[in-house]
């Protein structure tokens, strides 16, 4: 079976995530420079099959989009064009970046594991996928 990617795009570093290939669960990959991320993807689906890229929208309470769309925007553009046959779908990741500083703090996570953004970026992507699985769970 084929896994489901997600993308938590930031303007300094994107992370990401991937299920399993029975699509029951999410972990984190790795972390990307925004400029980087279509030369990682191409290089991640010629070894692995992924059917669905679910990338983050960040949405400010009101839910009024956040002021990176525009930059998410630019980027569906070009994903599109390099991957006309992936299904992209948008998944609101608010308060994601949050969740994930409080599950490391939990997790007994110690504060230098916790300062690194790229492992923040990583987990918010976790946790982006992990929802989408959750309301999309196949039976």
């Amino acid at each position: 079976m084929a896994r489901i990617m997600a993308i938590d795009y930031g303007t300094k570093r994107c992370g990401i995530a991937v299920t399993d290939p029975l699509q029951t669960c999410a972990f984190g990959l790795d972390t990307v420079a925004p400029d980087k991320l279509i030369s990682f993807l191409k290089a991640y689906t010629t070894t692995e099959l992924v059917t669905h890229l679910v990338v983050g929208e960040p949405k400010q309470r009101d839910n009024t989009p956040s002021e990176i769309e525009s930059k998410i925007a630019t980027f569906l553009i070009k994903l599109k064009r390099e991957f006309p046959t992936l299904d992209i779908v948008r998944y609101d990741e608010r308060y994601t970046s949050k969740m994930a500083m409080q599950a490391l703090i939990q997790s007994g996570a110690p504060k230098k594991v916790r300062q690194k953004k790229a492992v923040i970026d990583k987990l918010s992507a976790t946790l982006i996928l992990q929802g989408y699985l959750d309301q999309h769970q196949r039976i």
